[in-house]
């Protein structure tokens, strides 16, 4: 790469013709993920200048103002398209069914392409590695939520309980990982969004009703971010190379859904009573859990337990500290919950993390 590099939005490293890493050109020199990339770097400024840079041994030390700098910005371009949706809402360029089929492709076309790319990588012992430490800080992350959620809100608040346990780490979390860590970090969090989604399912959906019998074990094997992954782990164990054709399709898919997902919410907010909402005190105490008790409980723990390297915890941690999950108002409705305060709970912490996400990011570089 030449030092006109900085004048690059996007950098790609081949390895044999094939990929071996891409994203935005600041996040392939400073964080690179890839063992090979790092060599290349090595090779071509030494390993003083290496380190110097924090790219290898450092890891992500020392880089976490920079990280967190790159978050507020990319919550901004996400809060612009969010703006973009919720005026094209209360102009009635979009409808109710529009942003209901909008939220379809993503969840049944987009985000599953995305985790199957992700997944299209070398079957190497660091990615193995990779993949197995992703799952343990995945359920310490997902553990954590449980305990503090059913801590404060227990079976007397559902909807609370539900909202504060499951981050949206799908529609947010992945585009903002993606553009402050690379696209390769998304597979770190794979595993987190499987365990996410098989949660609601079966203990959201019971602290949601209060009924055991309702819990459906059965929507997880059919659920396609499931199903993703299966695919994606199939295609990583097995070491199958997919034509070029395809991934171009899938690159071209995958960019669909930072602009897609932000629509969606922006008719979120769009249908909420943001005056009134901003009188009721419950709507900020479930957002204070969600985006700060938890997150910086999390990040108490995984700086105690020496699991995964310091990238896969930073991107388990920017997904658990991702505001309420807006499946809450569909399971909401699903079981005769209090739907407008579901609704609610998610506009308020969307709105919110614009400035809780970037400081948990700085609390990260003090203590990780």
């Amino acid at each position: 790469m030449s030092r006109n590099g900085p004048f690059v939005t996007r950098g790609i490293v081949l390895k044999e013709g094939s990929i071996a890493e891409e994203g935005p050109t600041e996040k392939v020199f400073l964080f690179p993920q890839s063992s090979y990339t790092k060599n290349c770097w090595m090779r071509l400024y030494g390993k003083s200048t290496f380190l110097l840079y924090g790219i290898i041994e450092l890891g992500l030390r020392g880089n976490y103002m920079e990280i967190a700098g790159l978050l507020f910005q990319q919550i901004l371009i996400m809060f612009i398209l969010m703006s973009i949706g919720f005026v094209f809402y209360k102009i009635k360029f979009i409808s109710d069914q529009g942003s209901k089929d909008m939220a379809k492709v993503l969840l049944y076309l987009v985000i599953p392409v995305v985790i199957v790319k992700n997944f299209m990588i070398e079957r190497s012992a660091e990615n193995v590695s990779a993949l197995l430490s992703s799952v343990v800080v995945s359920l310490i992350a997902m553990g954590l939520a449980i305990l503090v959620s059913y801590v404060f809100f227990g079976k007397k608040d559902g909807v609370a309980n539900f909202s504060s346990t499951f981050s949206n780490a799908g529609f947010i979390g992945i585009p903002l990982i993606s553009a402050t860590l690379g696209e390769g970090a998304v597979f770190y969090i794979s595993m987190m969004i499987v365990l996410i989604n098989a949660l609601q399912w079966t203990y959201g959906v019971y602290v949601m009703s209060g009924d055991k019998s309702v819990m459906k074990p059965k929507n997880i094997i059919t659920n396609p971010i499931v199903i993703a992954v299966v695919i994606g782990l199939v295609l990583f164990v097995s070491g199958i190379q997919m034509p070029v054709l395809v991934t171009d399709v899938f690159e071209i898919v995958s960019g669909l859904n930072t602009p897609l997902a932000m629509l969606v919410s922006g008719v979120y907010l769009a249908q909420c009573d943001l005056v009134g909402m901003l009188k009721k005190k419950n709507i900020y105490f479930v957002s204070f859990v969600r985006l700060i008790l938890i997150p910086l409980i999390t990040l108490g723990v995984f700086a105690l337990v020496p699991a995964g390297n310091e990238t896969i915890r930073m991107a388990v941690l920017i997904a658990a500290a991702c505001p309420v999950g807006s499946n809450v108002a569909i399971f909401a409705q699903a079981y005769n919950s209090d739907y407008r305060s579901a609704v609610e709970q998610v506009c308020m912490s969307t709105i919110l993390c614009l400035l809780t996400l970037p400081l948990v990011v700085m609390a990260a570089g003090m203590v990780l």
